[in-house]
């Protein structure tokens, strides 16, 4: 075999219509786009129109409510504070706050706080401020012997 004998398989390669290019292509004068008209024109995309038929999007029901205001908690497991403190990356015996979470990694950026859940267990005793956090998740760390103290709340022993 040699590089001059190199060749796509059969009708692998089709050839791109050239448009506009005079009566015998088949494709000329009007481009295969008819007569006059929005869509004969360039720079035009009629999103979801459905020639004059009531468009999907009003035809679905709405439901629900969007909050405007709606707070963004960046979420962390119990079981994941305590692989980083297995780990040696968390100090148990200081307190842990959400500067802290973010320092170490658990959690990339605060967004409207830290919210702790009780997925995984835990056995150190912690000393956790944070913005929010699930009964369940308070239960396990006085479970330990920590305390969790949630901002606007009172402390948990």
């Amino acid at each position: 075999m040699k590089l001059n004998e190199l060749c796509d398989n059969p009708g692998a390669a089709r050839k791109r219509k050239r448009v506009g290019r005079g009566p015998g292509s088949g494709a000329g004068k009007t481009a295969g786009r008819g007569i006059k008209g929005q869509k004969s024109r360039s720079g035009v995309a009629i999103a979801a129109y459905e020639g004059g038929q009531m468009p999907l999007y009003q035809r679905l029901p709405k439901r629900g409510f969007n909050k405007p205001n709606r707070k963004k908690f960046a979420v962390v497991n119990l079981g994941l504070i305590q692989k980083f403190i297995d780990a040696g990356k968390l100090d148990s015996t200081s307190e842990i706050t959400e500067d802290v979470l973010v320092e170490v990694g658990i959690v990339r950026r605060k967004l409207d706080g830290v919210r702790i859940l009780a997925k995984g267990g835990i056995s150190a005793r912690l000393k956790l401020t944070v913005t929010g956090a699930s009964k369940s998740a308070i239960a396990a760390v006085k479970h330990a012997g920590g305390k969790l103290m949630v901002m606007g709340m009172p402390a948990v022993e």
